[in-house]
């Protein structure tokens, strides 16, 4: 049985979140632990909460006024547990670790992660970059980003974005071999390998129904994916790049894209830390303004 406050907290939490899982992840619990606590906290009450079944969740209005009212409440009594130390904003000091894909890390993190260590200097950022997968808790890491899946369902974790991987190539190199009408094609002309470091070999293409093309014909070959994309931007050959690298390109004509109707479904772009005791004010910090720069189609383009 909860007391009545954390099944408050946790009511909270779920009012402003889209389903239960997601305030599951947002809480650092259980989906099975929120659900428990909101049929409790609704056979105290008397009232329903939330209309529910498998395919959506909905805010009753009962439970539009309960959160309302709730909310200032619940975040009053948190007031008084605050620690000294966190009066003092002294939780903020102190090192976050962070993991992340090359291209991502560079481009799309470090403006972002500057401007917060500008603005909290007590705060120390450890950004290493990496396309390998990394064991976040042999690494000590406290927030990942990562394209594609996790490997741990311990992770709290949060999708912000997705990634289309584009078949592109220069208007230049288009002109010279023409375009690839079908995947068999793309064995004739030239293109590009972007190697994977923990195989030695080149990264495959994707295309829809799972079909995967791995580069034969290879102008040029290199483990940098902003080197690829560069040669590509050159006309060296066909790649296959991904949207947040290669949309503005497309649309600035610079890049056209090729076997459009071979689309592959986008991947799930992931940050996520591991759930392990209290989380740092400074770790939240970071983790949550992570989540609203690659939320944002403005700085983390998604689509064309």
């Amino acid at each position: 049985m909860l007391n009545r406050l954390e099944m408050m907290r946790i009511f909270c939490v779920t009012a402003e979140s889209n389903s239960f899982k997601e305030a599951a992840v947002r809480l650092g619990i259980s989906p099975q632990a929120v659900t428990r606590a909101i049929k409790q906290l609704e056979q105290t009450v008397g009232e329903p909460l939330f209309y529910r079944n498998t395919r959506q969740m909905r805010i009753t209005d009962f439970g539009v006024q309960l959160a309302s009212r709730a909310k200032d409440m619940v975040s009053g009594i948190d007031a008084l547990f605050t620690t000294a130390s966190d009066q003092q904003d002294s939780s903020l000091a102190g090192t976050v670790r962070i993991t992340a894909p090359v291209v991502i890390g560079r481009r799309f993190l470090l403006p972002v992660l500057s401007e917060i260590s500008a603005r909290h200097p007590e705060i120390v950022i450890d950004l290493r970059l990496s396309d390998a997968i990394t064991d976040a808790i042999e690494q000590q890491i406290d927030i990942g980003v990562r394209v594609g899946f996790l490997r741990d369902s311990s992770f709290v974790a949060r999708s912000p974005a997705k990634v289309t991987f584009f078949s592109v190539g220069a208007p230049a190199l288009i002109a010279r071999v023409g375009k690839p009408k079908s995947i068999d094609d793309l064995l004739d002309l030239p293109t590009t390998g972007l190697v994977d470091s923990s195989t030695g070999r080149c990264w495959p293409w994707y295309f829809s129904d799972g079909h995967q093309f791995t580069p034969k014909a290879t102008a040029f070959i290199t483990d940098d994916a902003e080197t690829e994309l560069d040669l590509v931007l050159n006309g060296i050959g066909f790649a296959q790049v991904p949207g947040c690298l290669a949309i503005p390109l497309i649309r600035s004509g610079k890049l056209v894209t090729v076997l459009e109707d071979h689309l592959a479904p986008p991947w799930d772009l992931y940050v996520y830390r591991p759930q392990r005791g209290p989380v740092p004010t400074r770790t939240r910090l970071v983790y949550d303004q992570l989540l609203q720069t690659l939320g944002d189609p403005a700085r983390f383009p998604v689509t064309l």
